[in-house]
């Protein structure tokens, strides 16, 4: 059993403005391999593994973690034992699972390099190309495996208002394919940046990829950047054209709006954290631009159904556009007012390990003697959770199971003893529902998608979410087995969630049922292309 070397801590920004020379990298070969097999034999007794993911990436984590062991112990400097790590890490594919700097532990140089000097990378800020890319998923099925295997291309998505104060010619035209970065094919920068990206899907990769290609950041080690970010281009007529952009403060980036998501004949009405709310005189529809399961999103349903009631629009059909939705929390809570059916919620578990019982513990006082942990009374005020954790948690730690029983995901919506069947809010909705997903996001987002899916309660376009969701995580300050010096703060998914279909969730996101890839062709017009295909369904 891994001996846990643990103190609890808020998670430190990868970006924090650290500064050290190799000189001050101490460390021994014996300690970074002591530190390897620690963090592997943790990892074999902790990670609450996803054998659907595994199955659909064709991936043995123990065997994909064992690839950078030797990495990990001739690492010469702090930059190389991080990246090492960081490689480790992301061989679980697990979009949530990061390393983090801690007090004391690692510290690392501007990670792009002395050029940076004048634009230090500091906090949560990046630096930013003025142009954006999207991924063209047109080349693959909705659930891909091989990153290698499938025929997807990268575009530019947008770009700078004044870009052409930063390049000679004419500027870059969206659609254009990039080919080549930095001096490699997109095809050997895939491979040189994907051990160092958090992801759970293929889908997930690919856009997470466009999304950062403009970016620099200390997600990548130094290596794969250069003082400009330098693009091969082709366009349509297969002209290939050449840019050098500079890396910017990108709050100082006006953008074309190239790509922007536009909903014809729909007026927008107002905004909250979780949604933005559109309505049609044209159309009985209600349209929901939906941002995230965010800390408003109590108040702000809550906020929709009463301004519905007010204005006649609970007997509209409903679209509900996630495709740039980011996770959150208590989407149950607004699904009981999105549709008037009622639905099963998803469920979750703990993995049984030397972390449980202080996990249940730091559970247990959390929540015993606080305040209502939810705003509203037919949430969890945070008994539900502590009778489980007293209770099924206690006794499966007792008889050493592997993992907990499956209950009502953290139950925050439901007791252990329920069998997760939610009933609708006495105010709802009575139309049909239509929604619309990407892989942009997930977490959260795909709990939401996989209720809708498997309950039947929505006819689904798009793409699949993100694929990433678990019960529970684990975190923890690594320290060095043989020095006891602090490394980095490392983290593990000890829990699954459970789709109400009873599959794993996590790298196995619910499918849509009108599967429409984004692409080059239908980039500009993706949005009013599934609003119209949408308004179509409903007879409109």
């Amino acid at each position: 059993m891994a001996q846990p070397y643990v103190r609890a801590a808020t998670i430190l920004l990868l970006a924090a403005s650290f500064a050290c020379s190799s000189s001050e990298f101490q460390s021994t070969p014996e300690d970074r391999a002591a530190l390897f097999e620690y963090i592997y034999d943790a990892t074999l007794e902790r990670e609450a593994f996803s054998p659907v993911k595994d199955s659909i990436l064709g991936i043995d984590i123990a065997d994909e973690m064992s690839r950078f062991r030797d990495e990990l112990t001739e690492a010469e400097t702090a930059e190389e034992l991080y990246y090492a790590l960081v490689k480790i890490s992301n061989a679980r594919k697990d979009r949530h699972l990061s390393v983090s700097l801690i007090d004391g532990g690692l510290t690392l140089s501007d990670t792009a390099g002395t050029y940076q000097s004048n634009y230090p990378v500091s906090g949560s800020t990046v630096l930013h190309a003025p142009i954006t890319f999207a991924a063209d998923f047109g080349g693959g099925p909705p659930h891909p495996t091989d990153l290698a295997a499938v025929d997807y291309a990268v575009f530019v998505a947008d770009y700078a208002e004044d870009i052409g104060n930063h390049i000679i010619g004419e500027p870059p035209i969206v659609g254009d394919e990039v080919i080549t970065v930095n001096g490699m094919s997109i095809a050997d920068y895939v491979a040189a940046v994907e051990p160092y990206r958090r992801y759970s899907t293929t889908n997930g990769f690919w856009w997470q990829f466009a999304t950062w290609l403009p970016q620099l950041s200390r997600q990548f080690p130094p290596s794969v950047y250069k003082e400009q970010l330098e693009l091969e281009l082709q366009r349509g007529d297969g002209t290939q054209y050449q840019l050098a952009l500079p890396y910017v403060d990108p709050s100082t980036i006006s953008w074309s709006g190239f790509g922007e998501r536009h909903y014809p004949d729909f007026d927008f009405i107002y905004s909250t954290e979780s949604y933005d709310l559109y309505l049609s005189d044209r159309y009985p529809v209600v349209l929901l631009s939906w941002h995230g399961f965010r800390e408003d999103l109590v108040e702000a349903t809550d906020r929709l159904m009463a301004y519905a009631s007010e204005h006649d629009l609970l007997d509209h059909a409903l679209i509900v556009d996630a495709t740039r939705s980011r996770g959150g929390s208590l989407g149950a809570y607004a699904v009981r007012r999105l549709s008037p059916k009622p639905f099963k919620t998803t469920f979750g578990n703990l993995k049984i390990s030397d972390a449980s019982t202080l996990f249940a513990e730091g559970m247990r006082l959390r929540y015993s003697d606080s305040d209502a942990r939810y705003p509203a009374p037919e949430l969890d005020d945070g008994s539900w959770l502590v009778d489980w954790i007293e209770t099924d948690v206690a006794a499966a730690i007792a008889n050493g199971d592997a993992y907990t029983n499956n209950v009502p995901f953290k139950n925050a919506h439901a007791p252990r003893d329920s069998d997760g069947i939610i009933q609708p809010a006495d105010v709802h909705f009575t139309g049909p529902m239509i929604c619309w997903f990407s892989p942009r996001g997930g977490s959260h987002l795909d709990q939401f998608a996989s209720i809708v899916v498997d309950n039947e309660l929505a006819y689904t376009m798009g793409m699949p979410a993100g694929g990433y969701s678990n019960t529970w995580e684990w975190e923890e300050d690594l320290m060095f087995p043989i020095s006891g010096k602090p490394v980095v703060q490392f983290m593990w998914s000890i829990g699954h969630s459970i789709r109400p279909n009873g599959e794993i969730l996590e790298g196995n996101p619910a499918l849509v049922d009108e599967y429409i890839p984004v692409t080059r062709e239908n980039y500009e017009s993706y949005h009013t292309d599934l609003l119209r295909r949408s308004l179509a369904r409903l007879g409109y």
